[in-house]
């Protein structure tokens, strides 16, 4: 939440996924009682990272993403258009992340990113990225 104050202190931003969505959401994912309200997709997560991002690059700086979410095909396109500067994954993902965002079109892909932030749900944020990607 203090992203802009902090990036003065540093050369660059990692966001790791897993703890951003767990303290966003306020949900425990090892919970069963609650494990299903812990959605990468949901607005609230993508609206962080988007501030995490645009206080970074207002400071000439850069964002990258460590976690599960970073190698998610439907997730990289929203993560691109959110301006996400470097993905970090595991090997196995990379060639099917590269393959989703080659070609794309980044204006096409910051307007998707957009109405995902304006989204009510993740379920409006999946149906977004899936008529996106039809």
């Amino acid at each position: 939440m203090i992203a802009d104050q902090l990036i003065e202190q540093l050369d660059f931003f990692s966001i790791g996924t897993n703890d951003l969505m767990q303290h966003i959401l306020a949900v425990d994912r090892g919970n069963e009682n609650i494990a299903h309200l812990y959605d990468s997709f949901s607005p609230s997560v993508l609206r962080a990272i988007k501030q995490v991002i645009d206080a970074s690059h207002a400071a000439g700086k850069w964002t990258g993403m460590c976690g599960e979410f970073a190698g998610d095909p439907q997730s990289a396109l929203i993560l691109a258009g959110l301006g996400l500067d470097e993905f970090s994954m595991s090997a196995s993902s990379v060639l099917k992340i590269k393959q989703v965002l080659i070609g794309q079109d980044s204006s096409k892909l910051a307007e998707l990113a957009s109405k995902c932030l304006a989204a009510q749900d993740a379920d409006q944020v999946r149906q977004l990225v899936a008529d996106f990607s039809a």
